[in-house]
């Protein structure tokens, strides 16, 4: 050791105490908006179908006719991994796994829809479809049937159809109440959101349910679907969707892209309505950068290319929706809308791809950075942070194995929790 350096000082101590005095608002305001990520899983995927359209059998049989495509278009391994063009040392595990998932968890998140895929109807009509739509739900959790995120998304906030948004909510939500009590993986879905103010008087309506039913300040959460140019920038220039999550008063759990009502009110035509189109990167940007460290999350829209038809024209639509999957991956858009049970092999193909290509690299240069070791990249606290969020989303949705993790990295479910949230409390890492 070498001469001990003395250490002095010229401020007093109370020009800390008064600088922190002066950011304790600021620092109770940092903590309230940006709280970090839940840390709960994110589904990779959302699918609708129409309030009239849902049965019992909906998972199901998405999962069957998903395995049916893949049995006659792309019936092994090999043949689906062409298609994909996925690295041959990756086209049995992806296979593999994809094929499990369909028998196992087809969907993730369902949505049973009383919006455009519902549309206009008597009021009679829909006030019974969201009863059953309530029964339905109640029953697939008791039953252990359900997806691990089931909802509704009711008719928007605007004049026209606002009343009926209101009442196809209380009804829906009323019947989950009388059947049971509201299931922890109910989502809220508002649509075609424009102003601020839509989002508080939504806000305003799960508070009277709440109250009504003698429920927890909050317990109901809502997505907010981005499909208009005002949610993204308002007349005064401000970023609207920015504003929309601050009036939801900690209730948004998600902002959704939608990709062909938002490319309609942009002047997009037609044929060129897609994810990957530039107005479609603007206002997904904008809704990343307003969502990021508030714990909203931020969804991709969809494909309406269907995987239907001869083989060619199947394959070409995985093509093209395996590529806007895997380049919204890249993009940390890590959810996204499915239309059709033909686009569920290639969700999986594309997410499960992603991460076992990636499973062996992240692993080991998390271990590397716990271990202090070096090597040719510096990493921080951001980068495993970073590191850690990928491995858990890659176990969350099937794509790797705790066990396998913990083998490569040396870390325990709970340690990389730790790292992907460390706002939560001292960092302790403990072997697997």
């Amino acid at each position: 050791m070498g001469q001990q350096e003395k250490v002095a000082t010229s401020l007093a101590g109370t020009v800390s105490e008064e600088i922190s005095a002066s950011l304790t608002a600021v620092d109770a305001e940092l903590a309230r908006r940006y709280p970090g990520d839940p840390g709960t899983r994110q589904p990779v995927h959302t699918v609708y179908v129409p309030g009239d359209v849902f049965e019992p059998g909906t998972l199901r049989s998405w999962g069957d006719q998903a395995l049916a495509a893949l049995d006659e278009h792309a019936p092994d391994a090999a043949s689906f991994a062409a298609v994909l063009g996925i690295p041959e040392e990756l086209a049995g595990p992806v296979h593999d796994r994809v094929r499990a998932k369909l028998e196992r968890e087809p969907v993730e998140d369902l949505r049973i829809d009383f919006e455009d895929g519902y549309g206009p109807r008597p009021d009679a009509e829909e006030d019974e479809a969201a009863a059953r739509a309530a029964r339905l739900v109640s029953e697939a959790y008791a039953n252990g049937t359900a997806a691990p995120y089931m909802g509704i998304r009711m008719k928007c906030m605007e004049a026209g159809v606002r009343d009926r948004g209101i009442r196809t909510t209380d009804v829906f939500l009323t019947g989950l109440m009388e059947a049971g009590g509201l299931p922890e993986g109910l989502v809220l879905t508002l649509p075609k959101v424009t102003y601020p103010e839509q989002v508080t008087a939504f806000v305003r309506l799960l508070e009277a349910f709440e109250k009504a039913h003698g429920l927890d300040a909050g317990r109901l959460g809502f997505e907010i679907q981005i499909e208009t140019s005002q949610s993204i920038l308002a007349a005064d220039g401000t970023a609207a969707v920015a504003r929309m999550i601050d009036a939801a008063q900690g209730r948004a759990t998600g902002l959704h892209y939608g990709t062909f009502d938002y490319s309609a009110c942009v002047g997009v035509g037609a044929a060129y309505q897609a994810s990957d189109h530039p107005a479609a990167d603007h206002a997904k940007a904008v809704m990343q950068v307003a969502a990021a460290g508030t714990g909203v999350r931020v969804s991709d829209g969809s494909t309406n290319v269907l995987p239907v038809g001869p083989t060619d024209r199947v394959h070409e639509a995985w093509r093209l929706h395996y590529g806007l999957t895997r380049r919204a991956l890249a993009r940390a858009y890590y959810q996204g809308w499915d239309m059709h049970p033909g686009h569920l092999p290639t969700r999986y193909a594309a997410v499960y791809a992603f991460y076992r290509e990636g499973l062996e690299p992240a692993a080991a240069r998390l271990a590397a950075y716990v271990a202090k070791a070096g090597g040719d990249v510096m990493d921080e606290p951001a980068t495993a942070k970073a590191l850690s969020g990928y491995l858990l989303r890659g176990i969350d949705c099937g794509a790797l194995d705790t066990a396998e993790v913990a083998r490569l990295a040396g870390l325990t479910r709970a340690d990389l929790d730790a790292f992907a949230s460390p706002r939560r409390g001292d960092l302790t890492v403990t072997a697997p």
